[in-house]
């Protein structure tokens, strides 16, 4: 096959991007499971979009390829210039003009009336043009229907259709829209908008930008309208670590976003297993939707009581507790710490002792989670106690590491 920039299966290139130019830094040699022309061609098709982001580096195993940006200095998201390399056919680009143009000096037109014209007006201009039959133009005008490009009513037997007009002055939205394109979950969608503008200028930047996880936008669109509508899903779930596809029936109930990372967690009833679940959003491969949810607020409030434990997104495999206290010291005039504590304490609860010494208690399914949030009070812990014992040493160690390394000694400067 010819070689094209357009791409028909998105998940292919987000695996690509994925593994080989943000988690996985491989080179051409490391990859096995196509051939090396199918590599060669992926490669140049992301050049294609993201060139201007592509950084490599040379080491003994050959070329790495990667993505590198300063999140501070790009106007917006690059990796949204991938979604808008979809495939289409000559039919395709032919029929979306064609038709929306007829729309122009018609206001109403049913599927005959458009084939009628296409035919006469349009395709006789042109030798040797193939014509769609009217079961094509019924499905086109459908696909534009469920996209509200165009709005349809019945009269008697016949559909009729006409444009769906809008109102909303998108130059007026402009820094709303390009705040929205950078921040919200399905940002490609602003990006879509901001196409239609003249002003590419933006006024934000972002220190915390998490602009990797737009790629998970065609997984994230079907669990939000699965969510939305109460539906039951397949997912198809590729392991992070054996590379083995398994599908699993469940009912998607939340998506959580780590304030940390970026990354996007699914939290869902699991039907076979019957039991909560979270898979991480990059190892969903695909969604499919199904038939309605059952006892869908018994679900809600079941998803509740689990994430009444939750500190993070792990919960191990028998849901057993672990018990934390740390006992934190607050200075006069450090009011700041307090209120940090009751804002960050999650599913905890803070307990004065005096007006120096302030305790957090917490019930949680994972103590190791807690662990970097706990460190950033380091110098002010004055007390840590779990029934994790793990977590305890893990913190006793590291700070016992920091004091062999930072510790200072008779010739550290002072």
């Amino acid at each position: 096959m010819a070689y094209s920039e357009l791409i028909k299966n998105f998940s292919k290139i987000r695996e690509y991007i994925s593994q080989f130019f943000i988690y996985g830094f491989k080179s051409r040699n490391e990859y096995d499971s196509k051939s090396a022309r199918s590599y060669d061609n992926e490669r140049r098709r992301i050049e294609s979009w993201l060139g201007d982001y592509m950084s490599f580096r040379q080491n003994s195993d050959g070329k790495n390829v990667f993505f590198a940006v300063d999140s501070r200095s790009i106007p917006s998201n690059p990796l949204y210039n991938v979604f808008k390399a979809k495939s289409f056919t000559s039919n395709d680009i032919t029929l979306h003009f064609c038709m929306l143009d007829m729309f122009v000096d018609c206001d109403v037109l049913s599927a005959g009336e458009i084939a009628e014209k296409l035919s006469n007006e349009y395709f006789s201009v042109f030798e040797n043009c193939v014509e769609p039959d009217l079961s094509t133009i019924r499905k086109k005008l459908k696909e534009y229907e469920k996209l509200g490009i165009l709005k349809s009513r019945k009269q008697g037997n016949q559909i009729l259709y006409s444009r769906n007009e809008s109102d909303v002055q998108l130059d007026r939205w402009s820094d709303a829209i390009k705040f929205f394109s950078e921040v919200s979950p399905l940002g490609v969608v602003g990006s879509y908008l901001l196409d239609k503008q003249d002003n590419k200028e933006c006024i934000f930047s972002f220190k915390h930008h998490y602009i990797l996880h737009t790629l998970e936008s065609e997984v994230l669109y079907p669990l939000l309208c699965a969510i939305t509508e109460e539906l039951n899903v397949n997912l198809e779930i590729v392991s992070l670590r054996t590379q083995r596809i398994s599908v699993h029936k469940a009912v998607p109930l939340q998506v959580r976003i780590s304030t940390r990372s970026g990354r996007r967690y699914l939290l869902f009833w699991h039907i076979n297993l019957r039991k909560m679940m979270i898979f991480r959003l990059d190892s969903i491969k695909s969604v499919t939707l199904l038939d309605k949810a059952e006892d869908i607020e018994k679900l809600r409030e079941s998803a509740k009581r689990f994430d009444s434990h939750l500190w993070g997104v792990s919960s191990g495999d028998d849901r057993s507790l672990d018990h934390v206290e740390m006992t934190v010291f607050v200075g006069d005039n450090e009011e700041y710490i307090i209120n940090r504590l009751e804002r960050e304490k999650r599913n905890g609860i803070i307990i004065p002792l005096d007006s120096h010494h302030f305790k957090l208690v917490a019930d949680v399914y994972d103590a190791v989670e807690m662990l970097p949030w706990i460190r950033t009070f380091t110098g002010r812990i004055t007390n840590l106690t779990s029934t994790n014992s793990t977590m305890v040493e893990t913190f006793n160690e590291d700070l016992k590491a920091m004091q062999f390394m930072y510790g200072g000694d008779e010739n550290a400067v002072q």
